[in-house]
């Protein structure tokens, strides 16, 4: 099995509080805030999993499976059907009672799709901290 390859974002500054963000996230259905349009199709949503199709990709399944109250939340998931991942979102609190958040992909991946993969899956963490440091509307669905 391929090692583990590990992207982290920069750590974003959001306007809500550690707990208004778990419970955000912790309902995957709240993630399509975050996804600009064109980027899936064929999304498939529940509160705890969800499946959707990405060009070149293909198909992806995501599942909650870990919640920390208040300062961590993963979730694993499945691409390309050989190649699992999970996504760790780390949370603090700062000096101010808004949360900090760290988001971390961690995948079994062979050198050359870590080699081509390192660009995307930045890009991909970098817009998800932006968007969420954008965001104004904390309330779950």
């Amino acid at each position: 099995m391929p090692e583990i390859s590990t992207f982290e974002s920069r750590t974003g500054n959001l306007t809500c509080s550690p707990s208004e963000i778990f419970d955000f996230v912790t309902d995957i259905r709240n993630f399509r805030q975050f996804v600009p349009d064109g980027i899936i199709e064929d999304l498939q949503i529940g509160m705890e999993s969800c499946s959707f199709n990405v060009s070149p990709v293909g198909n992806v399944s995501v599942n909650l499976v870990r919640k920390e109250p208040h300062t961590k939340v993963v979730y694993d998931g499945n691409f390309l059907k050989t190649n699992d991942f999970s996504l760790i979102l780390d949370i603090k609190e700062n000096n101010e009672g808004k949360a900090v958040i760290n988001l971390r992909l961690a995948a079994h991946l062979n050198p050359l799709l870590k080699m081509m993969a390192a660009k995307p899956i930045g890009e991909m963490l970098e817009k998800l901290v932006n968007e969420m440091e954008k965001f104004k509307g904390w309330q779950p669905v």
